[in-house]
């Protein structure tokens, strides 16, 4: 990525969001709006703060952070700041792989607690997802399965940096979807969204599933033959259309489960008749709701 000057570095308009954040920018300045107010915050809480970049250079990162007045070297130095790249971390196996990210992260977090710092916060730049890596389709997955498996049991914060210029629309509109809150631009609506459910394990869907919009289904589908525990459900009272190869695809992540089931909330009336065509579909699934 190459960086303009940085020296007038714009504040954030509103409180900082916790938990897991999407973060998206058009320019250089937007960028190091961003990462600097973050970062200064995790260090004066205390925080460990890591930053993995993927398409900007990490001596940028630490140059940015000094030119606005954080002392980036002495934190790097004694531990309190780590900025590293993707490709050395959760990109360095064969294949991106969501399942192990998830223990991953608690590790870190131990880890974190464990050499005296107060929490940890980190920042992943995203544009990898648009490239053809191995497991770079199951970024949504992850994205989606965070949530769950790792923001509500643990005081992590984490932001996902989506540059623009790097990401096309209908796949970063459809990523931001996945995080619950939202730095930056407004971004087109897909065709369907996904969403986490707060406070218990599943998503929200909204918008229509049809056969523009299989990989978001995939992924759907990963969270529920995935995601640990007891069942997971599927809101879909937002949803106004899902053909049948949309519902095998959840009927077959069903099945797939190792405990719990999945429970579809208040579907729509024409996938309740379209249940009815194919009864051998719902048998994995459970309608709750009117």
């Amino acid at each position: 990525m190459a960086m303009t000057s940085t020296s007038a570095v714009p504040a954030p308009t509103a409180p900082e969001p916790c938990g897991h954040v999407s973060v998206v920018y058009s320019d250089d300045r937007e960028w190091a709006g961003r990462l600097v107010p973050f970062v200064r915050a995790g260090l004066e809480r205390g925080e460990q703060v890591q930053y993995f970049a993927d398409t900007t250079d990490p001596d940028r990162v630490m140059g940015t952070l000094a030119s606005a007045g954080v002392d980036a070297g002495r934190a790097a130095a004694e531990g309190r700041l780590v900025v590293t790249t993707a490709a050395r971390t959760y990109l360095s196996g064969p294949a991106f792989d969501p399942d192990a990210m998830m223990g991953l992260w608690h590790q870190a977090m131990d880890t974190a607690l464990a050499e005296g710092h107060r929490g940890l916060r980190a920042i992943g730049e995203v544009a990898w997802g648009a490239r053809d890596l191995p497991g770079a389709d199951r970024l949504l997955e992850y994205e989606l399965r965070l949530h769950h498996e790792v923001f509500e049991p643990l005081p992590l914060t984490a932001w996902c940096f989506y540059d623009r210029r790097r990401m096309p629309a209908d796949r970063l509109a459809v990523l931001i979807g996945a995080h619950l809150n939202h730095l930056g631009g407004p971004v087109a609506d897909p065709p369907l969204r996904l969403a986490p459910l707060p406070g218990r394990t599943g998503l929200r869907l909204t918008g229509s599933a049809g056969y523009d919009t299989r990989y978001a289904m995939r992924s759907a589908a990963a969270v529920v033959s995935r995601s640990p525990g007891g069942d997971v459900e599927l809101d879909l009272s937002g949803l106004r259309h899902l053909d049948v190869s949309s519902l095998a695809v959840l009927a077959e992540a069903a099945r797939r489960r190792d405990r719990g089931g999945l429970r579809l909330l208040r579907p729509p009336e024409p996938l309740r008749r379209l249940l009815g065509l194919f009864p051998e579909l719902g048998a994995a699934l459970e309608i709750a709701g009117p």
